[in-house]
């Protein structure tokens, strides 16, 4: 659990580096800096999800809030104009704690006020709550700013007529125009209509990223409340009709819902509050209406198929929500498509993109560990069909040129489409162009083909499990033959018909760490030196040797800069998890290797719970000092340092292992630290 974090002698620099956020179940979120100071065009209060889980709209994007006591005027928020930081409210923020439910407390002369944001879960709907805990008392002015727009744009000022409509004493209606959407809002206060508009709100690091960084936003007008001590007043908007009085009970309900995770392992207690932000549906009602979709990550990605199957044991199975595992399975199954699933589910709602030839491969890998913990044959059956057409469209053609030749091996060719996970594209330009046979895409083949013989062993489709083996043993003895770089003792990145790819990167931890691997045994010790030497990271495994000519270790600088920079140096946590895998896997969960494995993942946990504010950012800068990187809390990331931390540090199994597949051993504690739980 993240605790408050004092930030009296902060600077301002140092509060605007640490973002905090929080999510409704539907897609939408809210997300700032600790003083909400805006830093970035996805900022906001309520980023609502118009068409869950897609079609983001920044609706509220900063609330403008001033204490008034004594005739003397305190301002709690804090913007940036071209110039200058006004107003300075941070410099009364005392204390701030990222949740849920996000809350800051502020101190002036005689007095405290505590405020908290709280997004309803399955709505679209936030609610601000002040409370004065200590003085005897103040008034208090609200002041709305509106950016109503998509999360990818800015609002500029425009001669369109906005207008507020009263809906009751305390309820208002901003109408919807040709261009804005409608926006309620309620409070139990004083409103006083003064539309106006506030211009030049500077968003500073998506200046620093090379885009636009420029915008205006539009207030309906004031609310004015009082308050005494131990009174707390609350302001409510939404992109529906409110019920104020539901709307607070709600918010009252959700605060004090006891967590559901193990509070003996604050590790653990956070990452599954940071696993449970990127699962979307299961807060609509009724439940069976549920179709669940994973968030690849806050603020920009939306639903992602392939990271959410890279992190389905640890978004899903590890912090034990198996109907909405079945749910995201089955439902990306029905969207199947000459074998290939979906990779991306558009942010204007279109119909899904088809750019992965991994993405189908993860969905039998994560069928498997689903199995591993659920022993729902049921489900199981029924998924095995579809991983049967998958691994025989993939064997005679897919899309994307997605093939097995004679000797079983799987390529991948798509001009201009990047079809693995480094798919960093601008315009035309495949900044790693990984045509042919990539390592771990084969690794991902070798382990679904065994994983379908395997279950068609045990769902009785015997005349499928001699050739799937036999199929599985062409694979492995073409991989040993073929991907082995003996000078570098380590694996090809991708072999093709003209050549082979020497470039030593992460993908072949794939060969070693997933259920069945494909590199023979006695080279496994040589590619985790290799990976150990060359690309290991506190805070994650690099995507390139920085000895390459290729290498960009500075996750910094325009979009080419950074898109560059992704997937040639960047270093990923997620491919911790796999690393760590791999390495006990070969060294067995003795206490000094655990130990050890623990040790590589502390850098990652440490900023979990401090500068991450139980977050986990998507990347890291490849050279020291590591600066974070990408989207603010990554999918992938919590997801794999969740499974890794539960299954190969604490030796936690699953409770409903089934007799075919691989457990782990049962739990212990970590080697010099406090006993761990049996279970979750």
């Amino acid at each position: 659990m993240v605790r408050g974090i004092h930030v009296q002698g902060m600077n301002l620099d140092q509060l605007l580096g640490r973002e905090w956020l929080a999510t409704n179940g539907v897609g939408g979120y809210a997300s700032s800096t600790i003083p909400c100071l805006n830093t970035r065009k996805y900022h906001g209060l309520l980023v609502a999800s118009m068409t869950p889980p897609v079609r983001r709209m920044v609706l509220l994007s900063r609330l403008e809030e001033t204490i008034w006591r004594g005739g003397q005027r305190f301002p709690l928020d804090c913007n940036e104009y071209p110039g200058v930081i006004f107003p300075q409210g941070h410099l009364l923020l005392q204390e701030f704690q990222p949740g849920p439910p996000p809350t800051w407390t502020y101190t002036g002369d005689a007095w405290t006020l505590r405020k908290q944001l709280c997004l309803l879960p399955g709505q679209n709907t936030v609610v601000a709550s002040y409370r004065l805990v200590e003085g005897d008392s103040i008034d208090l002015e609200v002041r709305p700013l509106l950016a109503q727009r998509t999360i990818h744009e800015l609002n500029y000022q425009w001669n369109g007529r906005l207008l507020t409509e009263n809906r009751g004493k305390q309820s208002h209606r901003v109408p919807p125009t040709s261009r804005t959407p409608e926006v309620f809002f309620a409070h139990d206060g004083q409103f006083f209509a003064a539309g106006n508009w506030y211009l030049n709100q500077i968003y500073r690091r998506e200046q620093e990223r090379g885009y636009a960084g420029l915008e205006d936003l539009w207030t309906p007008g004031v609310v004015r409340f009082k308050l005494t001590r131990g009174k707390s007043v609350h302001f409510v908007c939404s992109a529906d009709p409110i019920s104020f009085r539901k709307a607070i009970e709600a918010a009252d309900a959700s605060q004090d819902k006891p967590s559901a995770a193990l509070s003996v392992d604050p590790v653990i207690e956070t990452l599954r509050q940071a696993a449970g932000q990127f699962v979307v549906g299961a807060a609509v009602k009724p439940p069976a209406d549920r179709a669940i979709v994973c968030i690849g990550g806050y603020p920009w990605f939306g639903p992602a198929s392939r990271e959410a199957l890279i992190a389905f044991a640890g978004l899903l199975l590890v912090s034990g929500r198996f109907p909405e595992a079945k749910s995201l399975l089955t439902g990306l199954a029905s969207k199947l498509r000459n074998g290939l699933l979906p990779s991306q589910f558009p942010e204007d709602g279109s119909p899904p993109v088809y750019h992965g030839a991994d993405i189908s491969l993860w969905f039998i890998n994560a069928l498997w560990h689903y199995l591993r913990y659920t022993g729902d044959e049921a489900t199981g059956k029924n998924l095995l069909d579809v991983a049967l057409q998958i691994i025989d469209a993939y064997r005679h053609g897919a899309d994307l040129g997605v093939a097995a030749d004679a000797e079983g091996l799987l390529a991948s060719r798509a001009p201009s489409i990047p079809t693995t996970w480094m798919d960093a594209k601008v315009g035309d330009w495949v900044i790693t162009p990984r045509g042919g046979r990539p390592v771990e895409l084969n690794a991902l083949w070798y382990n679904a083909v065994r994983t379908a013989a395997e279950l068609c062993g045990r769902f009785g489709r015997t005349e499928r499990v001699a050739p799937l083996r036999d199929l599985a043993s062409s694979i492995e003895q073409a991989f040993n033959a073929r991907f082995w770089n003996d000078p570098a003792g380590c694996c090809f990145d991708v072999v093709d018909d003209h050549g082979t790819d020497p470039s030593i990167r992460p993908n072949q931890l794939l060969a070693i760490s997933l259920p069945f691997a494909v590199l023979s045994l006695e080279r496994h010790q040589s590619v985790l030196d290799r990976i150990r030497s060359d690309l290991l990271t506190p805070m994650g495994i690099r995507t390139l040797a920085p000895a390459d000519p290729g290498y960009q270790g500075r996750y910094e600088g325009n979009v080419v800069a950074r898109d560059r920079a992704c997937h040639n140096g960047s270093a990923f946590p997620w491919l911790l998890g796999h690393y760590v895998t791999a390495l006990l896997k070969l060294r067995g969960r003795g206490d000094a290797a655990r130990a050890e494995a623990h040790g590589l993942l502390r850098p990652c946990i440490d900023y979990l719970l401090a500068d991450g504010m139980g977050q986990l950012c998507e990347l890291f800068g490849g050279d020291l000092p590591h600066p974070p990187g990408g989207a603010i809390t990554s999918a992938t990331a919590v997801g794999e340092l969740l499974r890794c931390y539960v299954e190969d540090i604490l030796g936690v199994e699953p409770a409903s292992t089934s007799p075919s597949a691989p457990s782990a051993p049962k739990a212990a504690e970590v080697p010099g630290e406090s006993p761990v739980p049996h279970g979750l």
